[in-house]
């Protein structure tokens, strides 16, 4: 019987995970719903109706008005737009950096290890949340993106720890040694060689970052320091939640971005959780 890769074998596990695959297909059909929103919806999302305030879910308008008179539907979906595109950059570009900074720091070890480590660590000794607002205040003038470039900025530093780990156990390894002893350079035996080994603990930190930067924009935007009250986003939905009247009188306004935060970030864990399992070194063996 021939042997199958570990792979073959983690990608094999991976789709028996019912739980998995139902949260990655939950997650895709929302992320498909949130860029295809204008097919959706026929509203304006930025247009305020003043006689169309506060009604409830009902012809015209699927889950009703809020107090500015938007349609609630329509601003789900571009909020989706907003959240999942800040989730989505951020965890790109933070595993970009994680990784650039864990790989190099994990090979050379020496004295670049001691740098890019005290480096990391005088980013985390930072106090996160209070640095994100005033940096997120400075910069509101950018939109989004001005929250991307500080959350990136600031969030990168443990997944840069954990693939420096696996990078200084995977280079002690003998195929590390042969590339090396063959003439192969710093970064041509840590790209072809060392980074796909290190592949499945990057995508399985990629996964839980996405929920983090969700939850990170809903928190900042809650806040009034986040994506600007003009943008639809789900945490600039969630504000309306400050007020005990709509919180009592108008659940419709609140409840829906709210199970749209709460079942997201449940998906998108479950799917790291299916990752984590399938590419755990003990199952695979």
């Amino acid at each position: 019987m021939k042997k199958q890769s570990p792979w073959t074998i983690a990608r094999r596990k991976l789709f028996s995970n019912k739980l998995a695959m139902i949260s990655l297909a939950f997650l895709i059909t929302v992320t498909v719903m949130a860029y295809a929103a204008p097919l959706l919806t026929g509203y304006d999302p930025s247009r305020v109706d003043i006689m169309s305030r506060g009604l409830p879910p009902g012809e015209g308008h699927i889950l009703g008005t809020d107090s500015s008179g938007r349609d609630i539907w329509t601003l789900l979906l571009y909020g989706a737009r907003t959240s999942l595109t800040i989730g989505f950059v951020c965890m790109f570009a933070i595993v970009i950096i994680a990784t650039f900074v864990g790989s190099v720091s994990g090979y050379f070890g020496g004295w670049v290890d001691a740098v890019l480590m005290r480096f990391t660590d005088f980013i985390m000794n930072f106090p996160f949340l209070v640095f994100v607002i005033v940096l997120a205040s400075i910069f509101r003038g950018a939109g989004i993106w001005a929250l991307i470039i500080v959350l990136s900025a600031l969030s990168w530093t443990g997944a840069a720890r954990v693939v420096r780990s696996k990078v200084m156990s995977e280079k002690e390894n003998e195929y590390v040694m042969a590339a090396t002893s063959i003439g192969g350079t710093p970064f041509k035996v840590i790209r072809k060689h060392i980074l796909p080994n290190v592949m499945t603990t990057i995508i399985v930190q990629a996964t839980l970052l996405l929920a983090v930067m969700i939850v990170a924009e809903t928190a900042l935007s809650f806040l009034g320091f986040g994506v600007p009250q003009g943008t639809p986003s789900w945490g600039n939905m969630m504000t309306e939640a400050r007020d005990p009247n709509v919180i009592r009188t108008q659940w419709w306004v609140w409840i829906p971005p709210g199970l749209a935060i709460t079942f997201t970030i449940l998906a998108i864990n479950f799917i790291g959780e299916g990752f984590k399992d399938a590419f755990n070194p003990r199952s695979i063996r």
